[in-house]
């Protein structure tokens, strides 16, 4: 038996998908629920019943897009072993997220939670957990190459994974903010050969 007031062939992921790229346009407070609403193919009760209220919402749709970031963090960075590729193949794939549609977006979660979080300590909360994620995923990748004798066992791989990640934010700002892709892979590639 169906629940009341859902569409049918109601799908949980392809709605939080479609929410996503609604607050990945316009953040989460700019976003209504008739936005979510239209996007998702759902009324707003049953967007309610189904998924909470629009800061639920949006945390659910933050929690899928990071699951698929650590996949994605995983394949790119433990897939190839030399790690100055490995680095500049996960920012080429950055980008081509960041580049997706026609106007460039930038991460999800950079446009979006950074703003959100001073209001939402739930959101902030979300937000340094994803944080120390990627720093974590990307220090380990550095001991790893310090392992296999290929990255110098003097570094701080822990700072440098910092700074590895501060450039990945930087091209999601930079790229939000109109600069091209060529100028941007020009910054990573640079980035990458000082720190790797």
């Amino acid at each position: 038996m169906k629940k009341r007031g859902r569409p049918p062939g109601y799908d949980h992921n392809e709605a939080l998908d479609s929410a996503i790229q609604v607050f990945w346009t316009k953040g989460l407070s700019a976003t209504s629920l008739d936005d979510l609403a239209a996007a998702m193919k759902m009324n707003r009760p049953s967007i309610y019943n189904a998924f909470g209220n629009k800061t639920s919402i949006y945390r659910k749709t933050f929690a899928r897009f990071v699951a698929e970031l650590g996949e994605q963090l995983d394949r790119e960075l433990f897939g190839e072993p030399d790690l100055n590729k490995a680095m500049k193949q996960f920012y080429r794939t950055a980008l081509d997220t960041y580049f997706t549609g026609t106007a460039p977006l930038g991460c999800f979660v950079t446009s979006t939670a950074v703003v959100e979080a001073a209001a939402h300590p739930e959101i902030r909360e979300d937000l340094e957990v994803v944080i120390n994620r990627i720093d974590s995923v990307i220090e380990k990748r550095l001991l790893a190459a310090q392992q296999d004798g290929s990255w110098p066992k003097d570094r701080d791989a822990n700072n440098v994974a910092k700074l590895l990640h501060a450039t990945l934010q930087s091209l999601a700002v930079r790229a939000r903010g109109g600069e091209s892709r060529t100028s941007l892979e020009a910054m990573y590639s640079g980035a990458v050969d000082i720190l790797c």
